[in-house]
């Protein structure tokens, strides 16, 4: 699995000009799920995310978790983190897990982090989504469970 965690102030997933999640302080996740992804890397990133320490305390511009200032999870699925632009022009999706896997890995990933954290909420498994955001910072880590 791969997460992109941006640190934001806001974000919201809109689809068919419906705002369907909206956060304040968080982070806004990218996720994409590799076709060879197990429950193993789920558990990895579910405990990357409520555990990374990339808000700043009085003495360290990065120093607290998520719990630590109450922030809130906007998770988004995002296939084409697994794109493969090695070979011309137009990128391969190969290494992604097929959409009907994907779609339950997905929903089991959301319940997970939901079960583990309340403040969690996500766009729609498949959908045009628009996400929008205003990253704090900038800070934008990538985390990767095959790593």
């Amino acid at each position: 699995m791969r997460a992109v965690i941006q640190r934001v102030l806001q974000a919201a997933v809109t689809v068919n000009n419906e705002t369907i999640a909206s956060i304040k302080k968080g982070f806004l996740v990218l996720v994409g799920i590799h076709a060879d992804d197990t429950e193993k890397d789920r558990d990895y990133i579910i405990k990357k995310l409520l555990n990374i320490r990339l808000f700043p305390s009085e003495q360290k511009n990065i120093d607290k978790n998520i719990k630590d200032v109450d922030g809130q999870l906007l998770l988004v699925s995002q296939f084409t983190l697994y794109a493969d632009c090695s070979k011309g022009n137009r990128p391969s999706f190969i290494d992604a897990m097929p959409p009907d896997k994907a779609c339950a890995f997905y929903q089991i990933f959301v319940e997970e982090c939901k079960k583990q954290y309340p403040k969690t909420q996500s766009g729609i498994f498949g959908a045009m989504m628009e996400v929008s955001l205003v990253n704090d910072g900038p800070v934008t880590i990538l985390v990767d469970s095959d790593k």
